[in-house]
């Protein structure tokens, strides 16, 4: 479903990936740690081209990614994304927020895309929140109607980049929750995430990453129990013993 062949990035001097190789096969659920810097953001953003890539080649569902224009807003559509930071907009309400994108990207009749953002409102726990405003949920239910706004374009693929590390430690278990129900589900996923818990209990696939490279890349028990490198070791003393 997703097909990265010897991708390079660099900021300036700095080379954030390295020769990168990763296939995610359909309904795989592909969990993304490391340390701070160590790529896994820059690698999630550039599978929908947030961030273009300096060589190599990236394609979803056997479509490479177009450069610009009209075929990479379509490809896009395809991708949902959910990032840090909510992105809501802030004079729409959570209803209005949630049907934007199928009715100006996808051209659905305003009454089909209200029932499906209905649906999917009630399907990640705020229904009852539909004609509020951003300003007026928590920051875990703000999350959880970005996650239904992803939702609503049917994609094929969703992305997450730290979607919980934004939020107090009470809301972050909320938004795991429906991150776990989709991946029962059978949604491609390729989440970025310091939660290690949701990444052993969801994850179908765990890389590890540092110096933009990809160090490790297996199971999550395996991962968890007997890392191979002493790069991972390190770090899973370092983030298990908080």
């Amino acid at each position: 479903m997703i097909s990265m062949r010897a991708v390079q990035k660099h900021f300036g001097r700095l080379h954030v990936l390295r020769d990168i190789d990763l296939q995610v096969p359909r309904g795989q659920v592909l969990i993304v740690v490391g340390p701070s810097g160590s790529g896994k953001s820059t690698l999630c953003r550039t599978i929908n081209r947030l961030e273009p890539i300096d060589s190599g080649a990236i394609a979803i569902d056997g479509v490479d990614l177009p450069a610009e224009g009209k075929a990479l807003a379509a490809l896009r559509a395809e991708v949902g994304m959910v990032f840090q930071s909510f992105n809501l907009f802030a004079h729409m309400t959570i209803l209005d927020n949630v049907m934007l994108a199928p009715i100006k990207v996808r051209g659905q009749a305003r009454s089909t895309a209200r029932a499906r953002a209905v649906e999917l409102l009630d399907r990640v726990g705020i229904g009852s929140q539909a004609d509020k405003y951003p300003a007026q949920l928590s920051g875990g239910q703000q999350q959880r109607v970005a996650i239904a706004r992803a939702l609503a374009m049917n994609p094929k693929v969703m992305l997450f980049d730290e979607p919980t590390s934004a939020l107090d430690p009470e809301m972050v278990n909320e938004v795991l929750d429906v991150m776990v129900e989709l991946a029962q589900e059978g949604m491609t996923m390729v989440v970025v995430t310091h939660e290690m818990g949701f990444a052993r209990r969801a994850g179908d696939r765990v890389l590890f990453m540092s110096d933009g490279q990809i160090v490790e890349d297996g199971d999550p028990e395996s991962f968890f129990t007997t890392p191979r490198t002493a790069r991972a070791r390190d770090f899973l003393g370092k983030i298990l013993s908080h």
